[in-house]
Parts: structure tokens; C-alpha cells; sequence
């Protein structure tokens, strides 16, 4: 959530930049009319309280009782507002970076720059979901059967290639200081809602566990933000990376597009991500720091990518500044997202309590950042369709070779 004081302080500057990401500037209104309504009834009360207690020091059994009457009013009162403030606080988003390019969805993203050479191919190229059927790794049919549309089997080469990609991110990952992590794969809401993933939102989607208070979450920085809830961070152990392992739940309700089929929205996949923890000062220099490891990623695996930094229509709630890397694939003859890293700034870490102490005695809010290493999925998908070879295998990328223990997959 944003700073009350920062928005009573600069309300008309918030209304600019929430409006910039396609949220309702009246909200801000709406929140600053209850929380003087709610700073009212708690002045009230204290003072209401005060007399109580004078009263009862004077013996004043009478005037006791009236003030007593008044708190059975207001109290209640003063718990309604500030649940319907707190509630009205939270839909607001982060405020986007002055330098965030401005537009109103994904069409305004700006490209920095696209990387690596696109492969013409001298036969009819297939899309994934052809390659890994007839490969016999990638089986959607029976998916289906056993827990419904856009599930899905790995078999074989398809079930090593994912954990080929897993194996050698954390090994990047480790050799650049993240500290690898398997989280739960479910968390409470304190921690979806407080990082963003909200069940009724149309971006996560969140699958909830009856009578529970539990969701199966949308992407490890849930439990890894999660983790440090309510403590406070010394600046001797700043910045702190995790790669972190998880499956990832995402109900994609209504994602039923041209370029939704086969492994690029599905319900159930399987990422490591990046995520940190760091001094304010330091939050730009470790979103650069996420986005080269990203590249450095996609460079290895020797597939051609491009970066986009988004716009402030297309950011999303929780981010102030956001860059996505998009692959090639073949098979739409087109880029699709592979990746994000997120500036998340001190956002997260309100909803959360997560604070960090300096040296010199300093405190406040610390920031927080996630970027995508791998998405197992997607990444498949463009593994898939850009080493596919006229006598229907697929080479595997050199830096996979060590953990597949062959250079093609064959079937």
C-alpha cells in the first residue's frame, strides 16, 4: 500500500499517476474523506477515554456511565471506517516512476532493444504443441482428463528439459549469490493479497482452498516476500537475493486468445524466481542487476528475445517500474513474454510490515523486487520451436546438455 501521508501530501500527484495505470483517481479522494473521518473518531475516543478515566478517578459514577454510553457509539463505529479505509487504501496502486513511458495498455510498451538472430527455416516449421505430440513429451490430452483444460503431462526428454532449465538457473543463480529455495506451493492471504495476487483480480487469479485460509500461489515471490513478514532487516545483511522454486497456480480465467494455446497460458507450471530484498537507494541498480541476469539467461540458451520497458497502463498494481523480455517463437511466427522484473519499491513491503534498520539508526519500508530466471513453460515452448530439425527432433541448447546427457531429443 502507498504512504497516507505521501497521499495526503501530494493527492493530486497521485491521481495523476494512478490515472496513468488506469485506476480511478476519485479513489484517492474517497480514502483521504475516511481517514479525516477516521482521525476524528480517534481523536474522539482518546479523548472520551481520558475523561473516563478522570471520572473514575474522582469516583464520578454517574458521568462514568454517560462516557461509557458514548464509546459503545463511536468505537464500533471507528472499527467500520477503518476496515472500509483500509479496504479503499489497498485498491490504491503503486505510483508508477516519473521516466515510466506513459500509455494506456501493452500497444504502448516501448522496445529498448531485440537480441539475436531469427532462424529461417529451409523446411515447414511446426508449433510446440505439434513437436512435443509427436514426440511423445508433451501430452495435453490426458491432462485434460485428470484435472481439466490446460493441464498437462511431461514425459521423458519433455519432464528432463524442465528440470534441465530448473537445474541450471539455480546454478547461474547460486554462482551470482541468490540463495536457491523450494517454498511451499500454497500460502495464506495475508501474503497473496499483500503481494498483489488478488483472488478476484483478472491478473492472478488465485485458486482458494475451501473452509481454508490458504491459496495455491501464482509465483514463488509470494512465499518468498512472505517469508520476512514483520521482521526488520539490518543493512549488514542488505541486499538479499533468493532464487526461489515453486509450482505456480493461475486460474486464466477468460485467456483464451490465438496465442493462448498449448503452453502459453496454462494453469499449473513451474519457475524459478528471482527475488530481492534491499536498502531504497540500492532498488535501481538490483532492477538493472534482474533484468541483465535475465539476459544473460536467454543468451545462454541462444534464443532470440527482445526487451520492453512497460508502460504505465500495462504495470500493474504492485510495480514501479516493470521490463518484460519476450521470445521468438516460431509458431506464431511472433514474440511472447517469457519473462518480467519488477521495481516494486516499498509497496509490498507495507502490506506486508518488512522494515529495514541502518547502521546509523535509520528506518523505514525496505524495497522489493522479483524478475522471472525461468518459466518452464514458455521457455519450452521457445526451446521447442526454434531447435526443431527437418527429421522432427529438437537439438537441445548446449547449456542443457550436461543434464539431459544428449545433444537431440528424438522421441
Amino acid at each position: 500500500m502507498l504512504d497516507i501521508n505521501y497521499i495526503r501530501e501530494n493527492a493530486n500527484e497521485v491521481k495523476k499517476k494512478i490515472a496513468s495505470k488506469n485506476f480511478n483517481p476519485k479513489l484517492i479522494d474517497e480514502v483521504l474523506i475516511l481517514d479525516e473521518r477516521r482521525r476524528k473518531l480517534i481523536s474522539e475516543i482518546d479523548e472520551l477515554r481520558a475523561k473516563r478515566n478522570k471520572a473514575a478517578h474522582a469516583k464520578d459514577v454517574e458521568e462514568g456511565r454517560k462516557i461509557k454510553k458514548e464509546l459503545q457509539e463511536k468505537e464500533p463505529e471507528l472499527e467500520k471506517t477503518e476496515k472500509i479505509y483500509l479496504n479503499k487504501l489497498n485498491q490504491i496502486p503503486n505510483t508508477p516512476f516519473d521516466d515510466v513511458p506513459i500509455g494506456k495498455d501493452e500497444k504502448d510498451n516501448i522496445e529498448i532493444k531485440k537480441v539475436g538472430k531469427i532462424r529461417k527455416f529451409d523446411f515447414k516449421a511446426k508449433d510446440h504443441l505439434e513437436i512435443g505430440t509427436n514426440l511423445g513429451i508433451l501430452d495435453f490430452e490426458t491432462g485434460a482428463k485428470v484435472a481439466g483444460s490446460q493441464f498437462y503431462y511431461l514425459y521423458g526428454d519433455g519432464a528432463k528439459l524442465e528440470l534441465a532449465l530448473i537445474n541450471y538457473a539455480f546454478d547461474k543463480l547460486s554462482q551470482k549469490g541468490f540463495i536457491p529455495v523450494i517454498t511451499p506451493d500454497l500460502a495464506k492471504s495475508r501474503y497473496y493479497l499483500g503481494t498483489g495476487y488478488n483472488p478476484k483480480g483478472n491478473e492472478a487469479q488465485t485458486y482458494t482452498i475451501e473452509d481454508q485460509d490458504l491459496g495455491l500461489i501464482a509465483t514463488a515471490e509470494v512465499t518468498l516476500a512472505g517469508k520476512n513478514a514483520d521482521k526488520v532487516l539490518l543493512e549488514s545483511e542488505l541486499p538479499l537475493k533468493y532464487v526461489g522454486y515453486s509450482h505456480c497456480f493461475r486460474q486464466e480465467a477468460g485467456a483464451y486468445g490465438k496465442y493462448s494455446k498449448g503452453l502459453y497460458r496454462v494453469h499449473q507450471f513451474t519457475k524459478a524466481e528471482m527475488f530481492i530484498y534491499c536498502l531504497p537507494d540500492d532498488s535501481e541498480k538490483m532492477h538493472k542487476l534482474l533484468l541483465e541476469i535475465e539476459e544473460e539467461i536467454y543468451k545462454d540458451l541462444e534464443i532470440p528475445y527482445r526487451v520492453l520497458e512497460i508502460c504505465t497502463g500495462d504495470l500493474g498494481a504492485m510495480a514501479a517500474r516493470k521490463y518484460d523480455i519476450e521470445a521468438w517463437m516460431p509458431g506464431r511466427n511472433d514474440y511472447g513474454e517469457i519473462t518480467s522484473a519488477s521495481n516494486c519499491t516499498d509497496y509490498q513491503a507495507r502490506n506486508l510490515n518488512i522494515r529495514y534498520k541502518k547502521d546509523n539508526g535509520e528506518k523505514g519500508f525496505i524495497h522489493m523486487l522479483n524478475g522471472t530466471a525461468i518459466a518452464t513453460s514458455r521457455i519450452i515452448i521457445s526451446i521447442l520451436e526454434n531447435y526443431q530439425n527437418q527429421d522432427a527432433s529438437v537439438s537441445i541448447p548446449k547449456v542443457l546438455q550436461k543434464w539431459m546427457g544428449k545433444e537431440k531429443i528424438t522421441g
